[in-house]
C-alpha cells in the first residue's frame, strides 16, 4: 500500500498531506537555524563525505560507500566509515565495531561495510562522536558518513546522493504521504547524483549493481548462479524487489520470493520453514551478515558490487586529493 501512495497511484496521499507539510516546515526550520549559526555544526579535522538520499527506503546507498572506500584504499588513502547504526542496539555509544560485533549492536548495513572493506567502522546516533571515536582509535585521512545528508550536526566537504534510477522521487512530496526527506530541488547543492538503474539525466553518475557468485553462508564455497536449482529467493532490504529483478535477469530459477522488512531480525526456524524441501535459500548480502551464526548448508547469499560510470573519475579524484591534503 505504501509503494502505491508513494509512487503516486493511490489518492490517499491527499489524506497524509497535512503530516507531510508539517514534516517539511520542520526539516526546513532544522536546516536553516544551522545556515544561520543559530546552531553549531561540528567539523572533523579530516574530510568527510557524505553519502546519502533524499527518500526513505532502500536506493543502493551502501554498495556505493563499499566502492567508494575500495576505490580510496587503492590510492592509499586511510579511509573510516561512521554510521547512525540504525536497527542495532550498543551498550554505550560511540561503537567501535570488532570482529565480534553483531549486527544486534551496530546494525546490519556497518558490520556488511566492515566485512567487505576491512576499513574502521564506528557507529553513534551522534555522528560527530562516532567520528571522534574513529580518530582517537585510527590515523585516517579520510570519513565517509553511510547516511546521513540531513544530519547537519556534522559538517562535510562533498555530498553524494544516491537515487533509484527506477522510482526515482515517486510523487514527489515529504513523508509521510511520500518519500522524500528532502525535497528534490536539493539536488542542486549537492556535489554529485548517483543514479542506480534506470537512466541517469544530464550531469548525473550512472551506476548498476553488478551480482556476483552465490556464497554459501555456512561454507563460504561460491558457486555459479545458474547452478542453483529451485531457489527460494528472500530479502529484507529497503527495496526487495531489485533483489528478485536481479534473480530474473540472471536467469536464476526462483518458485518463491519472500519479501522482509529492512532491517529485519531472523530468526533461524522462520527461515528454516521457507525451505521445507530443503531448496536453496538465496538473500542479499545485507540479510546474510545477520544470519550467518545459524546458517545452514542450504543457505546462500549474492553479494553486488557497485559499477559506476566513467563520469564517476572526477568526483573520485576530487575525494582522493581532499583525503591527501
Amino acid at each position: 500500500m505504501i509503494e502505491r501512495i508513494w509512487s503516486g497511484r493511490s489518492p490517499l496521499y491527499l489524506l497524509l498531506l497535512p503530516l507531510s507539510l508539517l514534516y517539511g516546515a520542520i526539516t526546513a526550520l532544522i536546516r536553516l537555524s544551522y545556515r544561520l549559526g543559530l546552531r553549531k555544526a561540528w567539523r572533523s579535522p579530516v574530510p568527510v563525505v557524505v553519502v546519502g538520499n533524499l527518500t526513505a527506503g532502500g536506493n543502493g546507498k551502501t554498495p556505493v560507500v563499499i566502492w567508494l572506500v575500495e576505490q580510496l584504499q587503492r590510492q592509499g588513502l586511510r579511509v573510516g566509515v561512521v554510521s547512525r547504526g540504525y536497527g542495532g542496539k550498543a551498550d554505550r555509544y560511540p561503537l567501535l565495531l570488532t570482529p565480534e560485533t553483531t549486527t544486534g549492536q551496530a546494525g546490519d548495513e556497518p558490520v556488511l561495510i566492515a566485512q567487505r572493506t576491512g576499513a574502521p567502522v564506528a557507529v553513534s546516533p551522534v555522528r560527530s562522536e562516532a567520528v571522534k571515536a574513529l580518530l582517537a582509535a585510527h590515523r585516517l585521512d579520510l570519513i565517509i558518513t553511510d547516511d546521513g545528508l540531513q544530519h547537519y550536526a556534522l559538517a562535510r566537504d562533498i555530498e553524494i546522493v544516491v537515487v533509484d534510477g527506477e522510482r526515482r522521487f515517486g510523487n514527489g512530496w515529504w513523508l509521510p504521504a511520500g518519500p522524500m526527506r528532502e525535497r528534490a530541488g536539493r539536488l542542486r547543492q549537492v556535489d554529485a547524483v548517483i543514479v542506480n538503474g534506470g537512466e541517469a539525466g544530464k550531469g548525473e553518475i550512472a551506476m548498476r549493481l553488478q551480482p556476483g557468485a552465490a556464497i554459501n553462508l555456512k561454507t563460504g564455497v561460491s558457486a555459479p548462479l545458474s547452478s542453483l536449482a529451485s531457489v527460494v529467493a528472500m530479502a529484507g532490504i529497503g527495496h526487495p524487489p531489485r533483489f528478485f529483478a536481479t534473480l530474473r535477469q540472471h536467469a536464476v530459477p526462483v518458485a518463491r520470493a519472500v519479501p522482509f522488512a529492512d532491517h529485519q531480525a531472523y530468526r533461524e526456524a522462520d527461515l528454516l520453514a521457507l525451505t521445507p524441501e530443503h531448496e536453496a535459500l538465496l538473500m542479499t548480502e545485507k540479510d546474510a551478515v545477520k544470519c550467518r551464526a545459524f546458517a545452514h548448508d542450504n543457505w546462500w547469499y549474492l553479494p553486488v558490487d557497485a559499477h559506476l560510470s566513467a563520469a564517476a573519475e572526477p568526483l573520485l579524484q576530487k575525494i582522493a586529493a581532499l583525503g591527501r591534503n
